[in-house]
């Protein structure tokens, strides 16, 4: 075991991968499940939106994948701004069982039925294997819960109450 997993973490991914064994093609051990989490969520850039600060360059990696203060405007949609990934329930997706997590990067679609952001990769996640996928909401659960409230979605610009960005599409 190396130092980044705590025994509270550990224990956390063993009971989540204990309600899951069932789903898993073969056992696998808890540091091995939450190292493959790490990675999944690293090679996502999961970070690169979901961490305060790092839209602008310099994320503030004591708030991990705490939910962004800069959002993204798309016109005629809307401004969103990148949510809290950690399992605080009162400002992340801690209320979000892994089956709710894998669905949603899957699928597009939240626990409460709203779909996720456009600029959400999910059509490419949607390909994770089963293990790869209940290893990163394993991850994602096994987190230290941040307590950040991302700025609310906003319909237009003049009703952003945060920052923002507004991707460009090249026109051809």
């Amino acid at each position: 075991m190396t130092a980044r997993f705590s025994l509270r973490r550990l224990l956390a991914a063993a009971t989540t991968l204990a309600a899951l064994s069932p789903l898993l093609a073969t056992p696998a051990d808890a540091d091995e499940v939450l190292a493959r989490g790490e990675y999944l969520a690293n090679i996502m850039d999961c970070t690169g939106c979901h961490t305060p600060g790092a839209l602008a360059g310099k994320p503030d990696l004591g708030q991990f994948l705490g939910g962004s203060d800069i959002g993204f405007h798309i016109p005629e949609v809307g401004i969103f701004y990148p949510p809290n990934l950690t399992p605080d329930v009162a400002t992340g997706i801690g209320s979000w069982s892994v089956e709710d997590i894998v669905a949603a990067v899957r699928t597009g679609v939240r626990p409460d039925g709203r779909e996720l952001f456009p600029l959400m990769p999910w059509p490419s996640y949607g390909f994770l294997t089963d293990e790869d996928a209940l290893a990163l909401a394993t991850y994602l659960k096994s987190l230290p819960a941040i307590s950040h409230q991302v700025p609310a979605m906003a319909a237009s610009p003049d009703q952003a109450i945060a920052p923002y960005l507004t991707p460009v599409v090249p026109v051809p």
